[in-house]
């Protein structure tokens, strides 16, 4: 029987190298337990300008590669949706990786024909108990607004081409950006966003940690970001740029060992 259904999987991935191949396979794993059998699907990773070798360890698992010179995760996102071939897409942060009961659950709103996309909430491995408390309390919030991080976001193909992606005038906060456009569409023709929650993306816990410098650059990386996504119609792009590149070192900072870990 010829597959009639395509997922796309697009992975941005900076300076992922140590990280990429056990969640590779286990995203891998998932797939093959949960999706029906005409479904056929391919992982795609964006290698985004990374200074190890996360494209060879990409390429010798087996994942198609896709280069996006300059660093930012909304490029990332969009060179790697531009390669795709999937009737749908799921963007996937490289330290993440749905279970089994996830990707069901992904084919029930694909399959329900009443969603333009959806997001879900997180559960989060390793790291510190501060960590994970951190990103896991914003699971209710992320119900109430009916919205999600990007960390795990899947969309119709034809609803992404429609709102143009991802923005490329933000650096961080453009999952916010994106849910709001891609509601916004999928009013237009019926159809509704919503927040998985009943089984989480496991994500790593391993940014954010319990010690002054990271908190202030956690901090100062936040207030940075909503100021931007909130003042960018009035700030010049070559401002946002310039900002988004150089300050919002939470999200793009190079990454040491212990980090990828």
């Amino acid at each position: 029987m010829q597959n009639d259904i395509y997922l796309s999987v697009v992975i941005p991935a900076f300076n992922e190298a140590h990280i990429l191949v056990s969640n590779l396979d286990r995203i891998n794993d998932a797939l093959k337990k949960a999706l029906p059998p005409q479904w056929a699907w391919e992982i795609i990773v964006c290698d985004n300008n990374s200074t190890d070798n996360t494209s060879q360890v990409a390429k010798d698992w087996g994942a198609i590669i896709v280069p996006e010179p300059q660093n930012q995760i909304s490029r990332a996102r969009n060179t790697g949706a531009k390669a795709a071939k999937g009737t749908w897409l799921l963007f996937l942060d490289a330290d993440s990786y749905p279970t089994p009961s996830l990707v069901r659950d992904l084919v029930a709103v694909t399959e329900s024909g009443d969603f333009v996309g959806c997001g879900t909430t997180v559960k989060v491995e390793a790291g510190t108990v501060f960590n994970r408390l951190r990103m896991e309390r914003l699971n209710p919030i992320f119900r109430l607004l009916n919205i999600a991080g990007g960390v795990c976001l899947l969309c119709e193909r034809t609803a992404f081409e429609q709102i143009e992606g991802f923005s490329l005038e933000l650096y961080a906060y453009e999952e916010f950006d994106f849910i709001r456009r891609l509601k916004k569409y999928g009013r237009s023709i019926a159809k509704r966003f919503t927040v998985l929650h009943q089984n989480p993306i496991v994500t790593s816990g391993r940014k954010g940690e319990l010690i002054p410098s990271s908190l202030f650059q956690m901090l100062t990386s936040n207030v940075l970001a909503l100021l931007l996504y909130i003042l960018r119609p009035l700030l010049p792009s070559s401002l946002i740029k310039t900002l988004g590149q150089k300050d919002l070192r939470f999200w793009y900072q190079e990454r040491n060992k212990e980090e990828t870990k």
